[in-house]
């Protein structure tokens, strides 16, 4: 059966579609503040999303945004080619586990093959289990460590909070 949503690629023309992906992610993760006291201005955003080196996808119902990813194409200095790093996915919760997060991945893949890139990778969060049993089911783990350095005082580094496993 297929899914009732479309997923699509936005472009510098999407600005508005943009903000409702980060309005949906405000939503999802229970951060407004964070999607929505500050976001950027529409040539911003334009400039973003007519970049090479950042992908946008919007799942839609209707007319409703119900899903959402934001990468980064990586290029690589080892040899040519990069790598797509998912910074944020989310599905809102009246569309969860129902495909949406793979679909978008699906199409995120289709995007990766036709830019050159060779590995999409993204990061879960620990005690997120349906993220992780995602990506579990979509590729190989990699037990990592991350680490948030600071570029500014001390007082900004306070803000990145331990997290451990």
């Amino acid at each position: 059966m297929p899914l009732p949503i479309s997923v699509r690629a936005l472009g510098p023309g999407d600005v508005a579609s943009m903000r409702s992906v980060l309005s949906m992610f405000g939503e999802a993760f229970h951060d407004m503040e964070t999607y929505s006291r500050a976001q950027p201005t529409a040539g911003y955003l334009e400039r973003l999303l007519a970049s090479d080196t950042f992908i946008a996808l919007a799942a839609v119902d209707g007319e409703k945004v119900v899903g959402g990813i934001a990468a980064y194409v990586l290029p690589k200095f080892e040899q040519e080619r990069s790598e797509i790093y998912i910074y944020d996915l989310a599905v809102a919760e009246t569309h969860r586990r129902q495909g949406v997060a793979t679909a978008m991945i699906a199409e995120l893949q289709r995007i990766g093959v036709a830019r050159g890139a060779y590995v999409i990778f993204v990061q879960a969060d620990c005690g997120d289990d349906p993220a992780i049993a995602l990506y579990t089911k979509l590729g190989i783990r990699e037990d990592v460590m991350h680490f948030d350095i600071g570029t500014a005082d001390a007082s900004t580094r306070s803000a990145f909070a331990a997290r451990e496993c």
